[in-house]
């Protein structure tokens, strides 16, 4: 009875992997399908990048972009960052503390026609929800540097953010004369906390963050910026500092407005994004120090036409995709066409066991296509694109291994979707084409399978949502940020689903697909 059952059940899935797998290499032409496949994507994704020899710019003028693209510094951690503010600062070697009240936060937006080049002249009251004013420890006011503040904010109380990345809240609410808020910033080795208070006698403690390698002597002081509206419009905040006191630690010397503050524009520059309202100021008024500034402080977002080192892959994996797809189905079909479907069945009477084995061999294949050939085609491409002078996001290691791991997922689940079509109709020309219909087509009627993800409306986004175009959302590469207010959207380079829940939405019609073909398999005769 045992031998019985064991015969009736047919060999483990191990063994159906490996009988498939010896079919699959058996036909030469297949193997060579998938060679050519990752040549094309290659190829395509050189002669992408070869095409591109002009970036984007979004300052005034000419005067504004470097190579025809604004100047991106990176970050302590190799990132884009936005790093632009005015600051008013001194130096505090060693330990210490600088603590500051903010008695206004007022802003100004540009309100001029969206052809004309912003001016201070051309302005209305307004204050962008992302403006910023507090105390500032930095190592040094060059762009990109290590930094940690503690900050009123347009729309977003007190804040404690460091580095461009990290935030933490702390009080809520805009500072007035009638309620003003008390800053501090506490050093201690490569430590620094931040307090606030409403009264500067109770105070609470927001965070601390640790800037490696601080040197002994850091610039502390008060800083003022304010980011582009959601709309795009150039901003500038002004904030009213009073109580000014910095103290080394063990000391009681303070540096109040009398003191010599020096006035620092950093990031307001002729290379630079936020020169449309000119050089922030700082300037005395009675007991105050009043800052000026505009910019941010923050991860940088860029609009349509941003270069990224998955640019050129677009083109290449749709035409990896469609190479795939014929032989996916080949790979289901042929069996029905020369009738050898009956010795797989007898020899594997699961027939479930059977299409799975089949689509582990296939998504093995398609998985090898898509990360092989996207390994080779980044690099690749990117230096070309650096060659013709663009101008390249930086992008760090891991994110470049997530988007080659999604460029194999993204082939395999494509490939292993269009062997349970296949299976379901069994004939070829019919199951390519719905195979090229649903999983290429979608990419080519978007936003433009030639430019990626860009000028995209509506129909765009939906086909990008809730079609499998979706899992092309491994290619994002421009980061998002909730300390950034931008427009998110395909007309502005970014995809409408993260990376790995565009890759869910394929997997669902991958579910269907095998499922479905399940379901057909078992039901009717071979």
């Amino acid at each position: 009875m045992t031998a019985l059952a064991a015969a009736r059940r047919g060999p483990g899935l191990r063994d159906a992997v490996r009988a498939e797998w010896t079919k699959f290499r058996t036909v030469r032409g297949w193997l060579v399908a998938l060679v050519l496949a990752v040549g094309l994507l290659v190829l395509f994704s050189y002669l992408q990048a070869h095409g591109k020899h002009t970036g984007y710019c979004t300052g005034p003028g000419p005067g504004d972009c470097v190579n025809g693209h604004p100047y991106v510094p990176d970050g302590p951690g190799g990132e884009a960052v936005a790093d632009a503010y005015e600051l008013a600062s001194r130096p505090l070697t060693g330990d210490g503390t600088i603590t500051a009240r903010i008695t206004s936060l007022t802003g100004r937006i540009w309100a001029g026609a969206s052809n004309e080049a912003p001016s201070l002249s051309d302005t209305r009251p307004g204050l962008a929800g992302w403006s910023k004013a507090g105390l500032l420890i930095t190592p040094s006011t060059r762009q990109g540097a290590a930094y940690a503040a503690v900050m009123a904010t347009g729309r977003h109380g007190v804040r404690f953010q460091y580095d461009y990345t990290h935030d933490q809240p702390g009080l809520s609410g805009l500072p007035s004369a009638g309620a003003a808020r008390w800053l501090r910033l506490t050093r201690a080795g490569d430590t620094i906390t931040a307090y606030d208070s409403r009264d500067g006698t109770s105070w609470h403690r927001i965070g601390d963050a640790r800037l490696s390698g601080l040197p002994r002597t850091v610039r502390v002081g008060l800083f003022a910026t304010s980011p582009n509206t959601y709309g795009g419009r150039a901003s500038r905040a002004t904030a009213a500092f009073d109580h000014i006191a910095l103290r080394p630690s063990g000391g009681s010397g303070t540096a109040g407005v009398t003191a010599s503050w020096r006035a620092t524009s950093t990031g307001i520059g002729p290379r630079d994004f936020y020169t449309a309202l000119g050089r922030g100021d700082v300037r005395r008024r009675g007991g105050s120090i009043i800052v000026s500034g505009s910019g941010d402080m923050a991860p940088a977002v860029a609009g349509a036409g941003a270069d990224t080192a998955s640019d050129s892959l677009l083109f290449g994996l749709v035409v990896a995709m469609i190479v795939l797809i014929v032989v996916a189905t080949m790979f289901a079909t042929s069996e029905y066409r020369r009738g050898l479907i009956l010795t797989t069945l007898a020899a594997t009477p699961r027939r479930g066991r059977v299409l799975l084995a089949k689509a582990g061999v296939i998504g093995a294949a398609g998985f090898a296509v898509g990360a092989v050939a996207s390994a080779v085609a980044v690099p690749f491409a990117e230096q070309v694109m650096r060659a013709n002078g663009n101008y390249i996001y930086p992008t760090t290691p891991l994110t470049i291994a997530r988007v080659i791991a999604g460029c194999g997922l993204l082939v395999a689940l494509c490939a292993v979707a269009v062997l349970g079509i296949g299976t379901i109709l069994r004939r070829s020309p019919v199951a390519i084409l719905a195979g090229v219909v649903l999983f290429v087509l979608p990419a080519f009627t978007g936003p433009g399978v030639l430019g990626g993800p860009g000028g995209g409306g509506g129909a765009a986004t939906w086909l990008y949502t809730v079609t499998p175009a979706a899992g092309f959302s491994v290619l994002g590469l421009m980061p998002r940020s909730r300390l950034v207010s931008f427009p998110y959207t395909m007309g502005n380079g970014y995809y409408p689903l993260a990376p790995w829940a565009g890759l869910l939405v394929l997997c669902l019609f991958v579910a269907g697909s095998l499922g479905a073909a399940a379901i057909v398999l078992g039901r009717r005769d071979a």
